[in-house]
């Protein structure tokens, strides 16, 4: 499931994502980051040596995911998948699971829709994205109002995001990061490809009144004297955080770990051979 338990508060305003993501597509969607996400999970399989013939794609954004995995069925990312358990050998949790209550529900979920040494990969935003616009925000409402207001989600970092698939059951666990910096010419610029990706602020506990213009003034100002891009210091720099978590559905086919104490040759001994080796 990816209903938080009832003593935690939701993280996010499930039906506000679901406008966001509606409005961007139907307003001229932003989809580089799903480009390149599906680029490199595309090359990612194309170095495993088998042919997936039962795939899923689990996105908020079916119509891009479609087309660059046109065998695989696509699952909105709600909080139940449409998932049936044990019905495919490849899951594919595409640029959602940062927006999820319950993400390691979420791979649970996936784990359990895979066959025996079926692969699950995850791409989501990492905890550098916007790092950026996080802290310029965070200085100018300081600085104007006194306090804090939730503006960017909090998104997990690659260690916390890895120990998800072992939580999950999923055997070989591996987590990798692809960062990426983008270049816009202020503060609103970014603001405004943020909604064209469905990736605005929908988050449950945002505020809900008009925030005073002077803090985005503020926030754009503190952007262009501490973030500039480097190849262009007219313009801003953004941090995206492409994060990867793949792990396979246990099978007796799979290398194991060998059990502690049961190693044959002494640490020493193999060092030493590893330096004939270079001499």
């Amino acid at each position: 499931m990816n209903t938080p338990p009832p003593d935690r508060p939701a993280l996010t305003d499930r039906p506000a994502l679901l406008r966001q993501r509606d409005r961007a597509i139907r307003q001229g969607f932003v989809d580089v980051l799903h480009r390149l996400a599906a680029d490199e999970i595309q090359d990612r399989l194309a170095e495993i040596n088998r042919r997936f013939t039962a795939p899923a794609v689990v996105t908020g954004f079916p119509a891009l995911w479609a087309e660059s995995f046109p065998d695989a069925r696509i699952v909105p990312d709600d909080p139940v998948l449409d998932l049936e358990p044990g019905a495919h050998d490849l899951v594919i949790h595409a640029m959602a699971l940062h927006w999820a209550d319950d993400p390691v529900g979420q791979i649970v979920q996936c784990a359990r829709a895979l066959r025996e040494d079926g692969l699950f990969i995850a791409v989501c935003l990492g905890n550098q994205t916007l790092q950026e616009l996080r802290a310029a925000l965070a200085q100018a409402e300081v600085e104007l109002t006194g306090g804090l207001s939730p503006r960017i989600l909090p998104m997990g970092e690659i260690r916390d995001l890895g120990q998800l698939l072992g939580r999950a059951g999923l055997a070989l666990p591996v987590a990798d990061v692809l960062p990426q910096k983008a270049s816009y010419r202020d503060l609103f610029h970014l603001a405004h490809d943020l909604r064209a990706m469905g990736e605005g602020n929908a988050m449950a506990a945002r505020l809900r009144r008009p925030t005073r213009p002077a803090v985005f003034a503020r926030a754009a100002a503190i952007m262009a004297q501490h973030h500039g891009d480097r190849d262009d210091p007219s313009r801003v720099a953004a941090t995206f955080d492409l994060v990867f978590l793949t792990g396979w559905s246990p099978s007796d086919t799979q290398p194991k770990p060998l059990r502690p104490g049961s190693a044959t040759t002494r640490l020493e001994d193999a060092l030493k051979e590893i330096r004939t080796r270079k001499t």
